[in-house]
C-alpha cells in the first residue's frame, strides 16, 4: 500500500468536525489561534520529552497535525503482512492508545479501499466495486471487529471520525488506559457477527484473541511498555500480529528497539517478523538500533493548509509551515507468536561473516547477509545505509563509493530488504565509532527479497 494523500472522505470528516465545533471560519479568529497554539505547545512538549495533556482543543490540534502521517504510516507496515497473506480480511483488532484515529482510519482505508487508499491486491471481482460508492469504499472487502483503548479527549475526535467508516467496520471505544483495560471484558468475538463489538461472554485468552494489536505512537509514553506488550501477547490469536509504530527521532525509535529486544530476545513468545530480522540463530543485537523507514511526503491536507493560511504573524514567531506535517517517517516493529518472519533467510558460518565478530575482519573483503535498515543517510558525497544482521553490537553502515550493475541493489532495495554482500571491504570508522562496509566496483550486492 502506498498513499500520497489522506482520503477525501477522511479530510471531509475532519473538516466537518472543525466546522461543527468552531464554525465555518474555524481556522481564523480565536479558534484558529487556539488550535495553532495547541500545536506549537504539544510539539514543544514532545521535544522536551514532557507528557502532553489533552484537552478538547489539544485533541483536535493533534488530529490536524499528526493524523495524516499516522494514517499513511500504518498502511506501509500492514503491507508487510498482506504480502505474505498474514492479515485476514475477517479480523479482530485492538488499537492501544488509538488517539484521534490515525492508525484506525489508516487500517480502515487499507482494508476497505477508502478513496483508492487500499492495498489493491485482494479484490476478488476483477476490480469492480459494485458495493462501493463515490468514496471508493468497498463494503464487502473486509469485516472488522475494532476495539480502541483511549483515555484522553482524543477519544471524542476518534468517535466522530470513525462514524464515517464502512458498515462492516464495527468500532467500540474503551475510554480507559491500557493498564486498566480488562481484556476479558470484550470477549473472544467474531468479526462476522454484527454484535461482535459488544460481545462479552467469551474468554479472549482461549483459542481466539485479537488478530492484530496496534500500538501507534504510544509505547514511548507508557511506564512499563514491556509488561504491557507481554500482556498483549496473552490475548493475541495464535497467528496474530502485534504492530508497534513510533516517530523516527532517535529517542523514540531507539526506545522502540529496546522494547522490541526485551520482548522478543529476552522472552520466549515473540518473534521479530519485520523489519529488524535476526539472521543468525540465537544471536541478538545490542547496537543503538536507530532505524526508521521513510516514504514519500503526503500532499498537504486541506485542513492543514487552511490552518496555516490563518496564521497571523502576531501570534508567534514561526512560519506557517509549522502547522503542516506531511513527512512520512516512522520506526516500526512487527512481532508474532508463531515464529513467522517476513523473509526466511538465515546466515551461515560457512559463507558469511558475522557482524558481532566484525573486528576480526577489518581491512578484509568479506561476504555477509544484512538487512537494509535505513534510507540514504548521507547529506552529500557517498550514499550511506544502516545495515544489521541481528547480531551486531556496534553500528554498521554500507558505504556506496562506486555504483555498478553488480551492486545496484544496495540503493534500489526497499527498507527492510535482506541483502547479500560479496567481496565488501570492512573498515573501522574511528570518528563515528562504527564499521563501514565499503561497496565499490568489485562488490556484488543482491537483494534476496526483491526490490
Amino acid at each position: 500500500m502506498g498513499t500520497r494523500r489522506v482520503s477525501k472522505p477522511l479530510q471531509q470528516a475532519l473538516e466537518d468536525l472543525l466546522v461543527e465545533r468552531y464554525g465555518a471560519n474555524w481556522h481564523r479568529g480565536d479558534s484558529g489561534a487556539d488550535l495553532r497554539t495547541a500545536i506549537r505547545e504539544f510539539k514543544a512538549d514532545y521535544l522536551d520529552r514532557e507528557p502532553v495533556e489533552y484537552d478538547d482543543t489539544t485533541a483536535v490540534g493533534y488530529a490536524i497535525y499528526h493524523l495524516p502521517a499516522y494514517y499513511a504510516a500504518v498502511g506501509y507496515v500492514l503491507s508487510t503482512l498482506t504480502e505474505r497473506g498474514l492479515l485476514p480480511r475477517s479480523i479482530r483488532v485492538l488499537d492501544v492508545g488509538a488517539g484521534a484515529g490515525g492508525p484506525a482510519l489508516g487500517l480502515h482505508d487499507f482494508l476497505f479501499g477508502g478513496d483508492g487508499a487500499g492495498d489493491g491486491g485482494n479484490d476478488d471481482d476483477g476490480g469492480n466495486n459494485d458495493d462501493g460508492d463515490a468514496s471508493g469504499i468497498d463494503e464487502r472487502a473486509a469485516s472488522v471487529d475494532y476495539h480502541a483503548v483511549e483515555p484522553s479527549a482524543a477519544a471524542d475526535v476518534l468517535d466522530r471520525l470513525i462514524d464515517e467508516t464502512a458498515r462492516n467496520f464495527r468500532p467500540t471505544i474503551h475510554r480507559t488506559t491500557i493498564e486498566e483495560f480488562e481484556y476479558d471484558s470484550v470477549g473472544q468475538g467474531d468479526p462476522d457477527d454484527s454484535n461482535a463489538a459488544d460481545a462479552g461472554d467469551s474468554d479472549t485468552g482461549d483459542a481466539g484473541g485479537f488478530d492484530l494489536i496496534l500500538f501507534g505512537n504510544v509505547l514511548n509514553e507508557l511506564d512499563e511498555p514491556e509488561r504491557v506488550l507481554d500482556t498483549a501477547f496473552e490475548y493475541l490469536a495464535p497467528d496474530g500480529s502485534v504492530v508497534a509504530l513510533e516517530p523516527a527521532d532517535r529517542n523514540t525509535a531507539t526506545g522502540l528497539r529496546e522494547i522490541e529486544r526485551a520482548v522478543a530476545d529476552d522472552g520466549d513468545e515473540a518473534t521479530v517478523y519485520a523489519p529488524t530480522l535476526r539472521l543468525w540463530p540465537d544471536a541478538t543485537p545490542s547496537d543503538r538500533g536507530w532505524s526508521f523507514d521513510v516514504q514519500s511526503d503526503l500532499d498537504t491536507p486541506a485542513f492543514q493548509q487552511r490552518l496555516a493560511d490563518g496564521h497571523d504573524d502576531t501570534e508567534a514567531d514561526v512560519e506557517p509551515d509549522a502547522y503542516r506535517n506531511v513527512d512520512v517517517q516512522f520506526a516500526y516493529s512487527v512481532l508474532r507468536g508463531d515464529g513467522e518472519r517476513r523473509y526466511p533467510f538465515q546466515a551461515s558460518r560457512d559463507r558469511h561473516a558475522k557482524m558481532a565478530e566484525m573486528d576480526n575482519h577489518v581491512t578484509e573483503r568479506i561476504d555477509l547477509l544484512g538487512v537494509k535498515l535505513s534510507h540514504d543517510l548521507s547529506d552529500d558525497g557517498n550514499s550511506l545505509y544502516r545495515i544489521g544482521d541481528g547480531s551486531q553490537s556496534t553500528d554498521h553502515y554500507a558505504v556506496l563509493i562506486k555504483e555498478s550493475g553488480l551492486n545496484r541493489d544496495l540503493a534500489a532495495a526497499p527498507y527492510g530488504a535482506v541483502l547479500a554482500f560479496e567481496n565488501v571491504l570492512a573498515l573501522w570508522n574511528d570518528d563515528e565509532a562504527a564499521y563501514n562496509l565499503v561497496v565499490d566496483a568489485e562488490t556484488v550486492v543482491d537483494s534476496l527479497s526483491g526490490s
